[in-house]
């Protein structure tokens, strides 16, 4: 049974009827009990969900990543829900029933600190990848102390290798170590920064895929 505190006009705890309230992150919600969908496999709804497969999918590996780069945009929601919502809305290619991630377009981190330069990778060496770029610490808002987070995505295996605190912006280089189960395996790699205090982040940017060794 459902309890309305504070009077008529109070929080709803619980379910009266067909509407159900509750409190999340301390905001009251009321939300109405859905009525049975005659056809709930229409075309449309097909499509999102499969949109929302795709998304979550490519997500779920990077929780911890997420975290920290959407930390900024959990306002009255997680971090990764802030993601979910931007890559349903920004980030999906192909036509029904073929979605999926357009990873260029596929943010994982998404601040207004100064973003990455020049940024590029080498999967020559066995067993790791290395990130490179060029140091723009004298530049808008970015600081020498700004730390590169790198991230490997194996959709095969549907996890990622990351580092969220790595090497110094005017360093110009971080190695990732990857499992040798990954030889052999197609890899997608992202890159940003953190500010020293963890308050700012950049844009994260793609840096393409390639074949890990």
């Amino acid at each position: 049974m459902g309890k309305i505190s504070q009077g008529i006009l109070g929080g709803l705890s619980g379910k009266v009827g067909n509407v159900i309230g509750g409190n999340w992150k301390g905001i009251d919600y009321i939300r109405i009990k859905p009525s049975s969908v005659a056809n709930p496999r229409t075309e449309g709804q097909v499509n999102q969900r499969t949109k929302f497969s795709s998304v979550l999918e490519f997500l779920q590996p990077n929780k911890a990543f997420l975290k920290v780069g959407y930390k900024n945009f959990a306002n009255k929601r997680t971090e990764f829900n802030s993601a979910m919502s931007y890559l349903l809305n920004n980030a999906i290619t192909g036509t029904a029933p073929n979605f999926t991630v357009d990873y260029t377009n596929a943010l994982l981190s998404r601040g207004s600190l100064s973003g990455v330069l020049n940024g590029v990778t080498d999967l020559s060496n066995a067993g790791q990848v290395d990130f490179s770029w060029g140091d723009n610490s004298a530049e808008g808002n970015a600081s020498s102390t700004d730390k590169a987070m790198v991230l490997v995505y194996n959709p095969s295996k549907k996890e990622s290798i990351y580092i969220l605190d790595g090497a110094v912006r005017t360093a110009g280089t971080q190695t990732v170590t990857i499992p040798n189960t990954y030889a052999g395996d197609t890899v997608e790699l992202f890159m940003a920064f953190v500010s020293a205090d963890g308050s700012q982040v950049s844009n994260s940017i793609y840096l393409g895929s390639g074949t890990a060794n």
